[in-house]
């Protein structure tokens, strides 16, 4: 029961900052948290520095999504000290590497792929594990942890803070879908009402392709919906020790929605019919049948309760805060934005 009420309480906690989000975020008041005034210019105003809500969502989302695999790591019994030592190495590499694969297949200076980051990770992640396990075991004397156990718990992690990263999206105007009324027709008859209508010329839709005003598939919303029912079922499946089927279900949810939703956008991915983030995407799933045979587990039910203690630590906490003002300093930074600010004195209240 206590397992239910940890799936049922994220349920009602999502539920309505999607419902809230879908219906807002589209709009231009929601792009630009704050300007930073950083440099005077001639005239007495100040050049700005915009703070995203972009990066403010992929900051909660990388913190939800590392949150609650360390609830599910401390459920199944990994030492936390190991976990979170082999989170930060793949972080370490997963970040740059989002922004490198991104530049080579987009051809663009100032952008950032969470398809790379993932790809990355998937591939590199056995292995990470692997390595952390064996030093661990022979040099510190640390019994080694079950390696699919982790595994599956980073999936579903990554299927949660997709999910919720794709408020990220929305807010910016960026993984837009294609225009409804060019959609085949089943599409518009059935699916007229999963739409957004983007507002504002700073979102990447208006100067990418002058779509703001007009009626697009809501893509980011569909898939914030499919990610954070995939990452509740797979955190099922973990709870009652299905490590397995719980890696397979979520890594095929992500990959496979992701492969078929890129044929729904308009936004740019390349210059071939399938883009390169496809292709990694189709390969992930394969390769993640021979994870299943190289790394075979399995576990009794869980106790959400076991995790949640683990969670529930200063050091822990200061870790998840660290990990998202990090996240929010990387992604907030609005690099194709810019602000002209002025000040002045209220006289009537002094």
């Amino acid at each position: 029961m206590t397992n239910w009420l940890f799936i049922l309480g994220i349920a009602l906690l999502i539920v309505p900052l999607y419902l809230w989000s879908f219906k807002s975020l589209p709009k231009e008041r929601w792009q630009i948290i704050a300007a930073v005034p950083i440099r005077k210019s001639a005239d007495g105003t100040w050049q700005g520095l915009n703070l995203t809500f972009y990066g403010l969502f992929n900051a909660i989302a990388l913190s939800s999504g590392v949150g609650l695999t360390i609830v599910l790591t401390g459920a199944a019994g990994v030492n936390c000290i190991l976990f979170i030592t082999l989170l930060s190495t793949l972080l370490a590499i997963c970040l740059p590497a989002s922004r490198i694969i991104a530049r080579w297949v987009e051809k663009k200076p100032n952008t950032f792929s969470i398809g790379a980051a993932s790809f990355t990770g998937i591939v590199l992640g056995p292995w990470v594990a692997q390595g952390v396990n064996l030093v661990a075991e022979r040099l510190l004397q640390i019994p080694p942890f079950d390696t699919m156990a982790v595994l599956s718990s980073m999936v579903i992690a990554y299927t949660l803070g997709e999910g919720l990263g794709r408020l990220a999206c929305i807010s910016f105007g960026c993984c837009y879908g294609n225009p409804i009324d060019q959609a085949p027709r089943w599409v518009r008859r059935y699916f007229s009402w999963a739409t957004f209508t983007y507002s504002g010329c700073t979102k990447k839709i208006a100067y990418a392709h002058h779509l703001d005003g007009k009626k697009v598939m809501a893509i980011p919303a569909i898939t914030a919906v499919i990610y954070t029912f995939g990452a509740l079922s797979g955190t099922i499946l973990f709870l009652y020790g299905h490590y397995s089927g719980a890696f397979f279900f979520c890594l095929l949810v992500t990959q496979g929605w992701r492969f078929i939703s890129e044929f729904l956008r308009s936004d740019y991915r390349g210059n071939r019919n399938i883009s390169v983030y496809q292709i990694m995407s189709l390969i992930t799933i394969p390769y993640a049948l021979v994870i299943l045979i190289l790394f075979p587990s399995g576990g009794n039910e869980l106790n959400i309760l076991d995790g949640l203690h683990i969670l529930w630590n200063p050091a822990v906490l200061l870790f998840l805060q660290t990990l998202g003002i990090i996240m929010f300093l990387r992604t907030g930074k609005s690099q194709t934005t810019g602000s002209g600010l002025s000040f002045h004195v209220n006289h009537d209240r002094i």
